[in-house]
C-alpha cells in the first residue's frame, strides 16, 4: 500500500458538495410542507423530532466565513463553533437554518448557552437545559426536561405525540447507531480499509440526506462495498502506517487541515471519540425500558461529553478503543477557548501516557488556516515519537 494513500473513492462527495446538494433537497421538502427542526448538539433526543414528524437538520457551524459577522456582537475570544453557528443564523447564509421551523438548543457550555438567547431573536430557540452530572437528581431533572420538549413540540405543531409513536422512533434511530458503528468500527481492521478522512466526512455528508433509511442504506452498501475491498486486496497485509485514534472537540471545521493532513504525512486515523463518531452511537436506547421518557433520558446523559463531571467514563471508554483499534497514539482536538475539553485534556493525557503507555498529542486551533504550518510541525514531530 502507497505510503501516503488516502484511498478516496470514486465519485468521493465533500462536505462542501454535500451540503450544497443539501440546500436543495431542503428548499423541495420544505415546499411539499415538511416540517423542519434545527438542531446543534447529539444531546438533543432526536427520537421526538422523529416522532413529531419531522426532519432533523444539522445546522451549519463549521465554517470560518461568517465568523467575522459573528464578531460584531460576540467576543473574539470565544469558540470558533460557537461564533460560526451565530454567525451562519445572523448573516442568513445557511439554508437549513433559514428553512427550519424551529431551532432546539442545548447548554452543554456557558458560551453556547448565552449565544442561544442571541440566537433566539433571529428564529424561535427552543433550549433544554442539560445536567451537566449523572447522579439520581440529574436523571430525573433530564427526564422532566425531555418531558417538556416533547410538550413544545406538541404545542408548536398543534399535534399529539403517543408513546407509540416515540418507540418507533427510538427503534429506527437504534437502527441507524448499529449501522453508523458498523461503519466506524471499519477502523478495527489492519490494514486501514478507507482513510479517517472518508470516514469522518461520510458520516457528517449522511446527515443531508434527510432520509434515515436511504441514509442507513447508503451507509451499508459503502460498509459492504469497503469490507469485500479489504478482503480482496489487502486482508493478511499488515500495515506499517501509525494507527491514531482522534478524540475531543467536533472536528468538521478543521478536518481538512488536521484529520487529512496526518494521514498524508503517514498516518491512519482509524478509531473516532467524538461527537460525530462512535460516542453518541455506542450506547442505544434500551426499547425494553416501560418507561420510554427514563430509557431516553439515561441514553442522553451517559454520552461522553467534557460538559460532563466527572466524566471518567469518557477515559474508560478510550481504553477501550485504543485496545480494540490497536492504536498507536492518541490526537486530540481541542477548539478555541473550549474550556470543558481544554481542562479535561489533563486526564486525558495522564491516563494515554501514563496507563496505556502510548504517545499523545492536543492541538488547540480554531477553523482559520493561521496555524496551519505549526500545525504540520507538531504532527510530524508526533509521528516520529511512534514506534511502528
Amino acid at each position: 500500500m502507497e505510503k501516503n494513500a488516502l484511498r478516496l473513492p470514486a465519485g468521493f462527495e465533500s462536505y462542501q458538495e454535500a451540503r450544497q446538494a443539501g440546500f436543495l433537497r431542503m428548499k423541495q421538502l420544505k415546499e411539499s410542507g415538511a416540517r423542519v427542526i434545527g438542531l446543534f448538539c447529539s444531546y438533543v433526543p432526536i427520537e421526538l423530532v422523529y416522532a413529531a414528524g419531522a426532519i432533523p437538520v444539522g445546522l451549519c457551524a463549521s465554517s470560518e466565513e461568517p465568523i467575522a459577522a459573528a464578531e460584531a456582537n460576540l467576543p473574539r475570544n470565544l469558540c470558533p463553533l460557537i461564533k460560526a453557528s451565530y454567525g451562519f443564523a445572523l448573516t442568513d447564509t445557511c439554508p437549513y437554518f433559514y428553512f427550519s421551523d424551529l431551532v432546539v438548543a442545548e447548554t452543554t457550555c456557558d458560551g453556547k448557552k448565552k449565544m442561544f438567547e442571541l440566537l433566539g431573536e433571529i428564529k424561535e430557540t427552543y433550549v433544554m437545559q442539560l445536567p451537566h452530572s449523572r447522579d439520581a437528581a440529574a436523571l430525573a431533572f433530564w427526564k422532566e426536561q425531555i418531558i417538556a420538549f416533547q410538550k413544545k413540540l406538541e404545542d408548536f405543531y398543534g399535534i399529539t405525540i403517543t408513546e407509540e409513536d416515540i418507540r418507533a422512533a427510538i427503534r429506527r434511530k437504534n437502527r441507524e447507531r448499529d449501522v453508523m458503528l458498523r461503519y466506524l468500527e471499519l477502523g478495527k481492521l489492519n490494514p486501514a480499509p478507507i482513510s479517517g478522512y472518508e470516514m469522518g466526512t461520510q458520516i457528517d455528508v449522511g446527515s443531508f440526506s434527510f432520509d434515515l433509511e436511504e441514509r442507513c442504506k447508503n451507509v451499508e452498501a459503502r460498509t459492504a462495498q469497503v469490507i469485500a475491498d479489504w478482503e480482496a486486496n489487502y486482508k493478511g497485509k499488515q500495515s506499517d502506517r501509525p494507527r491514531l485514534l482522534l478524540t475531543g472537540c467536533p472536528n468538521a471545521g478543521v478536518r481538512e487541515k488536521i484529520i487529512r493532513t496526518v494521514e498524508e504525512m503517514g498516518a491512519d486515523v482509524v478509531a473516532f471519540d467524538t461527537c460525530s463518531g462512535t460516542r453518541e452511537k455506542v450506547e442505544k436506547v434500551d426499547e425494553s425500558n416501560p418507561d420510554v421518557y427514563e430509557a431516553l433520558a439515561r441514553k442522553y446523559l451517559n454520552i461522553n461529553c467534557s460538559v460532563m463531571s466527572p466524566n471518567d467514563s469518557r477515559r474508560g471508554y478510550i481504553g477501550e478503543m485504543i485496545d480494540e483499534y490497536a492504536i498507536d497514539g492518541v490526537l486530540e482536538i481541542i477548539l478555541q477557548s473550549c474550556h470543558t475539553y481544554d481542562v479535561e485534556s489533563y486526564f486525558i493525557k495522564r491516563f494515554v501516557t501514563q496507563e496505556k503507555g502510548l504517545p499523545y498529542l492536543n492541538i488547540e486551533t480554531d477553523y482559520s488556516q493561521s496555524d496551519k504550518g505549526q500545525i504540520n510541525t507538531r504532527l510530524a514531530a508526533f509521528l516520529e515519537t511512534i514506534e511502528k
